[in-house]
């Protein structure tokens, strides 16, 4: 197992009192292995990924275990978190055009990356290996003329490039964990097939393993093993992807299937969900998608249901069990 978070809370200290991000949650990743997490805006995907960095602003808490390669994470010093920055777990972030120094031509950025590599490894820097080796990367990455993008500035390329070169540096750095926060929200439906395409042919290839963060479940289906449903901080169903998408279990689940658009469908209107997630500044007591649940029973606005194991599939539902 490369990752393990158990009984993970997360909140942050507001002028409005504590909002909590996540709460209790509770998933694995395995080397080799690609789990996407998806739900709604809001609903603590991205703060997820962030504490797996220790990169949260200085007004968040955490409270239970992020185990890392067998390290905990949360209990490491700054100094030991930025040495697996990188190497043992990259992330890419959502924006493309905020992932690199604008300031810097690329090959500047892959030459520093390349380098605290090395020191951490204890070797010698060889500017003229690493230069091709940063060429090898772009290639990987399907980069056309990778010596003219090596010598461009982050504003001289496309998005679509931008995350090929942010891909290509993960690439360079060879680490076991790749955090992917919304990598294709921000570019054309084309370049969103060629960024998935690079992820599977590359997880494949180097056998990293993959935490793929997005709202988009038609997205997730293509990329991930596993699939991780959030709703307002907490683990609504987790399982394989095939398990989820076709028998989803929880009602979240199961709406949110629903409204992934189909070319089988020609007539009727796109299913959606009603309503948004809670405040996490209160959230609402009992279970926190019982105000947006079509089958909410009484007891699901009172009592909040503990985590159960059923079909290969972990959940928290009253309609089960």
């Amino acid at each position: 197992m490369l990752l393990d978070v158990q009984g993970l809370k997360i909140n942050y200290g507001t002028v409005y009192g504590n909002l909590e991000a996540v709460k209790s949650l509770n998933f694995s990743v395995e080397k080799g292995e690609s789990v996407a997490v998806v739900g709604e805006s809001g609903c603590g995907k991205s703060t997820l990924g962030l504490a797996i960095v220790r990169l949260l602003p200085p007004n968040a808490t955490y409270d239970g275990k992020i185990v890392l390669d067998g390290k905990d994470v949360l209990k490491l010093k700054e100094s030991e978190v930025r040495m697996i920055r990188g190497t043992d777990v990259f992330m890419i972030f959502q924006d493309p055009l905020n992932s690199l120094n604008p300031v810097k031509r690329v090959s500047t950025q892959l030459l520093e990356a390349l380098a605290i590599k090395q020191r951490r490894a204890g070797k010698s820097f060889d500017e003229k290996a690493a230069y091709k080796d940063m060429v090898g990367g772009l290639t990987s990455v399907r980069m056309p003329d990778p010596e003219v993008i090596l010598e461009r500035y982050p504003h001289q390329l496309s998005g679509g490039q931008i995350q090929r070169v942010v891909i290509a540096m993960a690439l360079l750095m060879k680490p076991k964990l790749l955090i992917a926060d919304e990598p294709t929200s921000a570019v054309d439906v084309t370049i969103q097939a060629q960024v998935i395409k690079l992820i599977n042919e590359l997880k494949k290839e180097y056998g990293m393993s993959v935490l793929f963060i997005t709202h988009d479940m038609a997205v997730a289906y293509t990329v991930a093993d596993k699939f991780l449903v959030m709703y307002a901080g907490e683990l609504s169903e987790s399982g394989p992807v095939h398990k989820v998408v076709k028998s989803p279990l929880h009602p979240y689940t199961v709406a949110l299937v629903s409204s992934i658009p189909a070319t089988s469908r020609h007539q009727g209107e796109l299913s959606t969900i009603p309503g948004s997630p809670p405040n996490m500044l209160s959230p609402p007591q009992g279970c926190r998608f019982h105000a947006r649940c079509p089958r909410v029973m009484d007891v699901c606005k009172t009592g909040n249901p503990g985590y159960m194991e059923m079909d290969e599939r972990t959940l928290r539902c009253y309609l089960y069990g």
